[in-house]
């Protein structure tokens, strides 16, 4: 029996965050008899997919964590693995800020290397220097680029890679049947959590800067003013959720604002908000949009990201980071008021359908290993 091609996917930890849920995506819908999906890691700790990739007969190994100090011990280790492990013919580095080292090992043994961008930066700071700087060598030296939006394409290749035949826009495509909205299921969660009759803002991301919850916690405290029903769920982990919770603490709003955690559940939450809110300082194209509309979910969004997001549901409500706090909080409480519907036209027009894209890259990989021969 034939066996499957086996694609090497290079990335921090795998655990529920935007591209990591885009790669399990495509794993679950990808032919695993044509192609199988493969795994090195940066951390000795579970992510949150490792046991799903596992059951889906992938490989999980592990790399030490990249310093300065460490860069020629980084660069042994990959030598080695490349030693060990034949089989490999493409490498997909989704790790952006160490790509130039480990694509550059890749093809000192032959393999097809493919580069893709999942984020645009930040407003300036040496930790974004630190890493334009370290990955900007990444343009000479793949083979592919994949960017999930136009501007994370831009600002990660530039703008000559970015007009180049082996530059793709791949979209962040989900499985819509688990996010369709449904009355009765959107009843139970909300009977579950205790928030029947309440104006029920929802937020799911990482507790870190980019998602800006410190801004979202003063939205949110506006919002109360004008509405003595709404409620906050806040869905993730992070490095900053002890600080937002004290700052909750600080405006008496434990009552009001529920910390829900890392959860497995997120379509079914969706059902339950009223109105999404995503004020991020910088995104690439958040997963997490495409759900929400696919929940037929408004959502209201800070207009720094792109708008390629919006898959012209009338879901979608941008709003400046430096509009008031006001202007915030009279957007979501005029656009939580909208009909929830079937959204199911408008994400496959918009091409966020993930069995389509799916089958795109399946054959892409295949054609690229013909062209290995």
């Amino acid at each position: 029996m034939k066996q499957p091609i086996r694609i090497l996917h290079v990335i921090g930890k795998m655990d529920r965050a935007g591209a990591e849920t885009l790669i399990m995506n495509l794993y679950r819908n990808i032919n695993r008899g044509k192609v199988q999906f493969d795994f090195v890691v940066h951390s000795q700790k579970e992510g949150d997919y490792d046991q799903e990739i596992k059951s889906l007969g992938g490989r999980i190994f592990y790399m030490p964590n990249y310093s300065p100090a460490n860069i020629i011990g980084y660069k042994r280790a990959w030598n080695e693995f490349f030693k060990k492990n034949h089989e490999y013919k493409i490498i997909h580095g989704h790790l952006g800020s160490v790509a130039s080292i480990y694509l550059g090992v890749a093809k000192k043994y032959g393999l097809f290397t493919i580069a893709h961008s999942h984020n645009t930066y930040s407003k300036f700071s040496i930790k974004q220097l630190t890493y334009q700087i370290s990955s900007y060598p990444t343009r000479y030296i793949a083979d592919y680029f994949f960017a999930c939006s136009a501007a994370a394409g831009r600002e990660r290749y530039g703008s000559k890679v970015i007009r180049r035949k082996n530059y793709k826009i791949l979209a962040n495509a989900i499985q819509f049947d688990d996010f369709e909205y449904s009355e009765n299921t959107r009843k139970k969660v909300r009977n579950s959590l205790g928030i029947r009759g309440k104006f029920v803002v929802g937020h799911v991301g990482r507790f870190n800067t980019q998602k800006n919850h410190e801004f979202l916690i003063e939205i949110f405290r506006e919002i109360r003013k004008k509405k003595d029903n709404a409620v906050l769920l806040l869905v993730g982990v992070g490095e900053e959720q002890s600080k937002i919770y004290n700052k909750v603490e600080k405006y008496g709003m434990l009552e009001d604002v529920k910390f829900l955690g890392l959860r497995d559940d997120i379509p079914q939450l969706l059902q339950a908000f009223d109105i999404f809110l995503f004020p991020s300082m910088y995104e690439g194209l958040p997963v997490a949009l495409i759900e929400a509309q696919a929940a037929s979910l408004p959502c209201v969004v800070s207009s720094v990201i792109t708008e390629e997001v919006d898959i012209k549901a009338d879901l979608i409500g941008f709003v400046t980071l430096d509009s008031s706090l006001a202007v915030w909080a009279d957007k979501v409480i005029a656009f939580g008021n909208k009909e929830r519907k079937s959204t199911r036209n408008s994400i496959e027009k918009s091409g966020y359908n993930i069995i389509e894209v799916a089958k795109w890259l399946q054959e892409f990989y295949i054609q690229k290993i013909e062209e290995l021969k």
